[in-house]
């Protein structure tokens, strides 16, 4: 193995697919910066890599030397159709249009990249309109708009993400696919599909004969379930005799309670999720079975810190061949507890002991479960 944070070539996303690498995605930033104080909770808009770049610029060079193979541009909710406050009016990017706010996250992430040998992938999200008015015409020209930085600009791919319906996640699709880039597509959908009643299956079908190169789930479930869903889609693609990349980035919380629609409609939503954040050997139990399963794109989503994406590295390190920078001192499996004062500590230097582990959450009168809300 690779000495961490050893020499890395800069290839493509479809040419380290194609040959079987495990490539390593990035983790939450909505979350990880509304905790640090930099994004408001609600629309969630991301003027933060105008206003605070220093702070954008931290997470993806934490992502990065945690061993991420790619960082996605901070554009989750950055079109107009977003950044407009639809119950009040209010255009809540402050003075900035969403094209200032593209380009400058487009900025931030390569940036931080051409240190790395990371890849840069530019990002779209669902619009606000699909539910109200299912204007194609429209609702792609929304896509369009962000298009066009990303093209400006020569992000390395594309990614449409966090889609509930998959007639909007193809026109996205076909979107993303004029400029000629590779394009992924991953959508927010549990085992019962989409929110029409669209199966996994035939929502990965769908998606792989619209032109989608990677197809997969992100957010809105917990690790488990979304490896669930990642199946489904995977038989689905079999039986129809496609063929696709497959992708998996996952929330950072445990979410079996959750309806179809996912953790927004847990009642700890959104600031009551502590309690919920899987451990850094959860995630490596994740990555594993992941990788099982034969996908190859893994990372994470909201909840996801960067010690989460140390743990996928640290976990597929014999299949990537190299450990990440961040585990220089941490050590895989806790190795550098071997040094503790303490004997008890020290004899947890040991995955058998982690991987067994049932944690407690200190919290003698909560409920191990919840109710959805919707």
């Amino acid at each position: 193995m690779a000495p961490a944070g050893g020499p890395r070539v800069k290839k493509g996303i479809l040419e380290r697919l194609n040959s079987g690498e495990v490539v390593v995605g990035d983790g939450g930033f909505l979350f990880s910066l509304e905790k640090r104080g930099f994004v408001k909770a609600g629309l969630w808009t991301p003027e933060a890599v105008v206003e605070y770049p220093s702070a954008v610029r931290q997470l993806h060079t934490e992502f990065l030397r945690a061993g991420a193979d790619v960082l996605q541009t901070f554009t989750f909710s950055a079109a107009e159709d977003r950044m407009e406050n639809k119950v009040t009016g209010v255009w809540v990017g402050n003075s900035y249009e969403e094209q200032t706010v593209n380009a400058a996250a487009c900025d931030l992430a390569q940036e931080v990249a051409d240190g790395g040998a990371a890849l840069v992938a530019g990002g779209i999200c669902q619009t606000s309109l699909y539910k109200y008015h299912k204007d194609e015409t429209r609702i792609k020209n929304i896509f369009r708009l962000q298009l066009g930085v990303f093209a400006r600009k020569h992000v390395d791919f594309l990614i449409a993400e966090y889609f509930e319906h998959v007639e909007e996640a193809v026109w996205a699709v076909e979107v993303l696919r004029e400029v000629g880039a590779p394009v992924a597509v991953t959508m927010c959908i549990g085992p019962e599909g989409d929110m029409h009643g669209v199966t996994p299956g035939e929502c990965a079908v769908r998606l792989s004969r619209a032109g989608a190169n990677i197809i997969g789930v992100n957010c809105r479930f917990g690790p488990w379930t979304s490896l669930q869903t990642m199946k489904l889609m995977k038989e689905g693609l079999r039986d129809a005799g496609l063929q696709a990349h497959l992708m998996v980035q996952c929330l950072g919380f445990h979410t079996p309670d959750c309806g179809k629609g996912g953790f927004v409609d847990l009642p700890e939503y959104p600031f009551g999720l502590e309690p919920r954040v899987a451990t850094r050997w959860d995630i490596q139990k994740y990555a594993r079975e992941a990788y099982n399963l034969g996908v190859r794109y893994i990372g994470g989503c909201c909840g996801f810190e960067p010690y989460h994406i140390r743990a996928i590295a640290e976990e597929l390190a014999p299949e990537r061949g190299f450990l990440p920078p961040a585990s220089e001192k941490h050590g895989s499996w806790g190795s550098g507890l071997d040094m503790h004062t303490k004997p008890w500590i020290r004899a947890r230097a040991r995955r058998e002991y982690w991987e067994t582990l049932l944690p407690a959450s200190g919290r003698p009168f909560c409920p191990s479960l919840s109710k959805p809300d919707a």
